[in-house]
């Protein structure tokens, strides 16, 4: 009996055992349900077009192995003078978009006024406007007959500036289209400083200056990396501002590698540009990750 009374626990708790089982196997199964369709949008929408655009930027118009498409790409005169163009608006758009909206988002973090309200209320409107039309409406504003230019005339006889089909008119694009995203994700990191640190602060005797480097600027530099990595991205990925107020040449790589694709059908230069795209970006992504991880531990 004493044999059967030990054995009648086991005997029990294989059913329970095997419940908890299935129920674990249902949630794995839910779990890899709910996991496939965003690694099949992964796969397709990323993965697939990446390993497409490398094989065809190594493939030469007889279908061989070559890196013509490459040396192309930085020996050519043209397309050289596009790669610096491109980094040198990236790099300026990029470090004049964090300037400014970092500016704005301590004035909107720190002022209680009617104009501190009223920019903070209309400071996204430039979101929720279509690239295209924000672009035709810089025509209309900023071009040789816009109304900046017939305003003008009411006063003088002397030429409009060249705004558009310039650098100026890309970089005054880029502000537009980055400067209210930007701005959101700092005032975001910046409302999460405490009032009390920064009163301790003044209690002991340290300036503004000081306020700024020593506390609000190291708590919000992780957000400044996270609005760097998306401005960065978003300028070396721009094309519909670039297609149509931009220069003939030299060109932004998103243009250019529109023109080898359609207009010379140069499959295997477009690629490149694509694979060099790609590992710009990656680059900046990878820097950012790693930034991330060394303030984890």
């Amino acid at each position: 009996m004493s044999g059967q009374g030990l054995n009648m626990p086991l005997e029990t708790g294989k059913p329970l055992k095997t419940a908890l089982n299935g129920r674990g196997a249902k949630r794995s199964a839910l779990g890899l349900a709910m996991v496939i369709p965003s690694f099949l949008l992964l796969l397709f929408m990323i993965v697939v077009p990446i390993a497409t655009s490398i094989r065809e930027s190594l493939t030469g118009s007889d279908g061989a192995f070559t890196w013509d498409n490459y040396k192309y790409l930085f020996t050519d005169p043209g397309m050289k003078a596009n790669i610096l163009y491109t980094l040198n608006l990236t790099v300026v758009s990029s470090v004049i978009v964090l300037v400014i909206a970092y500016m704005l988002a301590v004035f909107l973090r720190f002022s209680t006024g009617r104009l501190a309200g009223w920019i903070e209320k209309l400071y996204y409107i430039p979101m929720f406007i279509p690239s295209v039309i924000a672009t035709y409406g810089m025509i209309n504003m900023y071009g040789n007959h816009g109304w900046l230019a017939r305003i003008l005339l009411l006063f003088t006889d002397a030429p409009f500036m060249k705004i558009l089909y310039d650098y100026k008119g890309l970089l005054l694009a880029n502000l537009w289209f980055n400067i209210p995203f930007a701005t959101m994700m700092l005032s975001s990191a910046l409302s999460g400083v405490p009032n009390s640190v920064i009163e301790s602060a003044k209690d002991i005797g340290a300036g503004k200056m000081q306020i700024f480097f020593r506390i609000i600027f190291p708590m919000t530099f992780k957000s400044m990396l996270v609005a760097a990595t998306f401005v960065v991205m978003g300028v070396i990925g721009s094309f519909t501002a670039p297609f149509l107020i931009g220069p003939n040449a030299p060109q932004v790589l998103g243009v250019a590698m529109q023109q080898q694709f359609s207009v010379y059908y140069e499959t295997g230069i477009a690629s490149a540009c694509a694979v060099f795209m790609f590992a710009i970006c990656s680059l900046v992504g990878y820097f950012y990750i790693r930034n991330m991880m060394k303030e984890e531990r």
